[in-house]
């Protein structure tokens, strides 16, 4: 194996890409995993303590809890509460390195990745790079817009409705006024819907206490949705109970209806309707993020990147994927495996076994998934559940969301925080302190200023 080389590097606007990161000197197999979401960390804990060296890297020092994003977003929850420092979730594993750094290329010949603070060699490379919004080539819509995939974006969501609400008490412009308080949510997946329902409870509950100087209906909130049906890839009784909760929310639900054009004032759809906001929320779509150095044929739709039953990349022999940037293409799943947290999770721990038979010359089955059901929440007590044959909701398939989101979240302090929250929130309908901490500026803005 090939012995590591180590610098002595002091300053990171010293380190050269060409330099190695340094490592502990070993002779077991390297195992590099690039990610540390759902997938990553699920990969982590099954290699843990085993004779292995794993080597996590990441661009953040944290893991984000992303279906609690939304709630960042809308005040129900502080940013901390949803995200865990990887060295906290690997204290203890003496056999697991954290190196904070972003992926630049692979380069397969040699067994070795390039960073933006140095290179890493590997005798197995797992690419747990996750996806990034998809905006479908609308550069107008790209610029104006915020989509919803980090905890970055969550904050730029809340400081942008924030400050649009301020603008709106200040302004005697009416069409302005309409503008700053018309949200536009595009996508009827479990985020949009999640997101369009906590915007209709902040308008109900929190708007006419922080703001008595105009009344809640001056809020209105959109959700725009391409095809005939909200959450498309669960059951048509999970589909017509949301859209009835959101309408009781006086959520205007436009089916059938897709987004042309967002010049940051106005949005167009397709069949020409205008709706005047400045505020667009995009979560119509993902499409897979991963490093320079894999042969584009093996890319699918989605930007996603194919594998074998084994989830090992077309055309490598040690490098694999997982999570959503991976498809498995079979006659069961001809367009890849769900993008979801319980897709990731199962192909971390079972690529986790796997590398340890590969590694110890035993044999490894394929890649199973088993779908343990669909929940999606539409507020408070209001929620729909796919469970197999059951199909259910309203409060029990909201109580069963919770505990489950409560149960997945990393770190004692943190199912606290939000437990804590949850529950004042129950009785009381109060949210988290509704600060604007820093100005937010649309990428549009700063593109022009830029010029």
């Amino acid at each position: 194996m090939k012995e590591k080389q180590t610098h002595s590097i002091t300053l990171e606007s010293t380190c050269k890409i060409t330099d190695e990161i340094c490592l502990p000197d070993t002779k077991l197999p390297s195992v590099v995993i690039v990610g540390g979401g759902f997938a990553g960390l699920a990969l982590v804990e099954k290699l843990k303590h085993k004779e292995v060296q794993v080597v996590l890297l990441d661009k953040n020092n944290f893991h984000q809890f992303q279906p609690l994003l939304y709630q960042v977003a809308t005040s129900a929850l502080e940013p901390d509460s949803i995200v865990f420092p990887f060295r906290k979730q690997i204290n203890g594993y003496k056999n697991v390195f954290f190196r904070l750094a972003e992926v630049v290329e692979i380069q397969p010949d040699s067994n070795t990745i390039l960073t933006n603070k140095g290179s890493v060699s590997y005798d197995y490379l797992v690419l747990a790079t996750g996806a990034t919004t998809n905006f479908f080539g609308m550069d107008s819509v790209a610029e104006n817009s915020l989509g919803m995939k980090d905890i970055r974006d969550s904050l730029n969501i809340r400081h942008m409705m924030l400050q649009n609400l301020e603008q709106a008490a200040i302004t005697c412009d009416n069409k302005e006024r309409d503008a700053l308080t018309n949200f536009v949510i595009v996508g009827g997946g479990p985020a949009g819907v999640e997101m369009a329902g906590a915007l209709a409870e902040f308008c109900k509950y929190i708007l006419p206490k922080d703001y008595p100087e105009y009344p809640a209906s001056i809020m209105n909130i959109y959700l725009i949705e391409a095809i005939d049906e909200l959450l498309s890839t669960m059951s048509d009784k999970a589909s017509s109970k949301t859209l009835k909760y959101l309408e009781d929310l006086n959520v205007k639900v436009l089916l059938n209806e897709a987004v042309s054009n967002y010049d940051g004032k106005e949005v167009t759809t397709k069949s020409d309707k205008t709706i005047l906001a400045k505020n667009l929320i995009w979560t119509a779509g993902v499409k897979g993020q991963f490093p320079n150095g894999i042969d584009g044929k093996h890319v699918v739709r989605g930007n996603r990147i194919k594998t074998n039953a084994n989830l090992k990349v077309e055309g490598y022999e040690n490098i694999f994927a997982i999570g959503d940037i991976a498809a498995l293409i079979s006659k069961e799943t001809p367009k890849g495996h769900p993008q979801v947290a319980q897709t990731a999770i199962q192909q971390g721990k079972y690529l986790g076994d796997s590398i340890l038979n590969i590694i110890n010359n035993k044999s490894i089955k394929p890649f199973k998934y088993k779908d343990k059901g669909s929940l999606a929440t539409v507020g408070k007590r209001k929620a729909v559940a796919d469970l197999g044959k059951f199909k259910f909701a309203g409060y029990f398939a909201w109580l069963l969301w919770s505990v489950v989101h409560l149960m997945s979240i990393s770190g004692f302090r943190n199912r606290l925080m939000v437990g804590f929250n949850w529950a004042v929130s129950y009785f009381t309908y109060e949210k988290s302190n509704r600060l604007i901490i820093r100005n937010f500026k649309p990428k549009s803005s700063i593109k022009n200023r830029e010029k």
